[in-house]
């Protein structure tokens, strides 16, 4: 298949309505990354982290201020950033790369430390946040955008858990982006292609 023809067939695709537009980004991730279940601690931090970041603003800025954010951040590596000085938080507050919020930069850093607390006690994060689904994905088959909810009983459970624990920015509209982000919720649309077949059924 030449390259103009594989383009056509990847525009042709019925995606979210979020993901249809000409953003290439946006459209990767759905494909690849939105509602796929999610393990691995350290994919799961950085999704939690810039999450955290999103709070007031839209995913596309965070998207597309990934790559920057991952430099800054020494890849999301909690170790590291749990140890980050002053010195480190003024360096990423004058990074125009990156969201230059003090408050959320220090809670990233904050959340890193906790993060570290919770995979000491727990073994691993995932097997502490998936607790809050039960350890599987729900799959909430919403028929169009409209249907799909911005915060659940387990996105409420998890932001009193995790606000308990001295976590920020984890309000439940927070938490429940995460857990589309991260696949414990499903929420691809019914005529999306990465809809699971029960949802393309119902």
């Amino acid at each position: 298949m030449s390259t103009n023809s594989a383009m056509d067939s990847l525009q042709t695709v019925t995606r979210c309505d979020w993901a249809q537009g000409e953003d290439r980004l946006m459209r990767d991730y759905h494909d690849h990354e939105w509602g796929t279940p999610l393990h691995d601690d350290n994919q799961l931090f950085e999704l939690f982290i810039l999450e955290s970041f999103q709070a007031g603003l839209s995913w596309r800025t965070i998207l597309h201020k990934r790559e920057n954010f991952r430099k800054a951040f020494d890849g999301f590596n909690a170790q590291k950033m749990a140890n980050y000085g002053e010195e480190k938080i003024e360096e990423l507050i004058n990074n125009p790369g990156i969201i230059r919020n003090k408050a959320k930069i220090k809670a990233a850093i904050h959340n890193a430390q906790l993060f570290l607390r919770i995979q000491k006690e727990y073994g691993s994060f995932q097997k502490y946040i998936w607790q809050f689904v039960q350890h599987q994905a729900i799959q909430h088959h919403c028929k169009t955008s409209q249907d799909i909810p911005t915060s659940t009983k387990e996105s409420d459970e998890m932001s009193k858990a995790l606000k308990s624990l001295g976590f920020q920015f984890v309000g439940t509209t927070t938490c429940y982006a995460f857990m589309q982000a991260s696949g414990m919720i499903n929420d691809h649309i019914s005529t999306c292609f990465k809809a699971t077949k029960k949802s393309l059924k119902s």
